[in-house]
């Protein structure tokens, strides 16, 4: 008499499947970026080679950062048109470009911090701002860009001084895709050697 029917049950999984998923809260986009930071500034302090940091940039950009989300933006409608074989290739390659160029960015950092300032709720996702402080020169602004929508927390999108990676990486991606009279094998090529 105890036992729960059949109807209980599915009843009782489709209230639980109608609750609202977990969302991102503020304090746990904050902490992302501040497990981004500190992995930056172990990086950028560690003393290793140029080579050996652009590999730890990688591996902190494939972590933390939605890598297929940011690569098939940056490809743009282009994406459409693309195999599933392509977008995956392209997002390797992509993850590579992005930490070799960035990383460059990064190492200007050495003898300097990273260090998160600020967090909050815009539209769908959350601003994480920080401020890097360089040795010797000015500081500046990094606000990363968090989201859960890819069923993770990750960041989608990093503002250097207000200037977006997206859309700077999706209007030099798209003339680079032209260069290459729209070949998109030729360019996955070339980003694996660019950067």
């Amino acid at each position: 008499m105890n036992e729960p029917t059949r109807r209980a049950v599915i009843a009782g999984a489709l209230a639980l499947a109608a609750l609202p998923a977990r969302a991102l809260t503020t304090n746990e986009a904050r902490a992302l970026i501040e497990r981004v930071t500190s992995e930056i500034n172990a990086v950028i302090n560690s003393g290793r080679s140029e080579a050996a940091m652009y590999r730890d940039f990688e591996s902190i950009f494939a972590r933390y950062a939605d890598v297929p989300t940011i690569a098939r933006s940056t490809l743009g409608p282009d994406a459409r048109r693309a195999s599933s074989a392509q977008l995956s290739a392209f997002a390797d390659a992509f993850r590579g470009y992005i930490a070799r160029k960035y990383g460059r960015r990064f190492r200007e950092l050495i003898g300097g911090q990273v260090n998160v300032t600020g967090a909050g709720p815009v539209k769908s996702f959350y601003e994480v701002d920080a401020i890097a402080d360089l040795r010797g020169q000015a500081p500046f602004e990094v606000t990363f860009l968090v989201s859960d929508r890819s069923g993770r927390d990750l960041f989608f999108d990093l503002l250097i001084e207000g200037i977006s990676l997206l859309r700077t990486e999706r209007t030099e991606v798209g003339a680079m895709l032209d260069r290459r009279g729209g070949n998109l094998d030729a360019l996955i090529a070339d980003l694996r050697q660019a950067g």
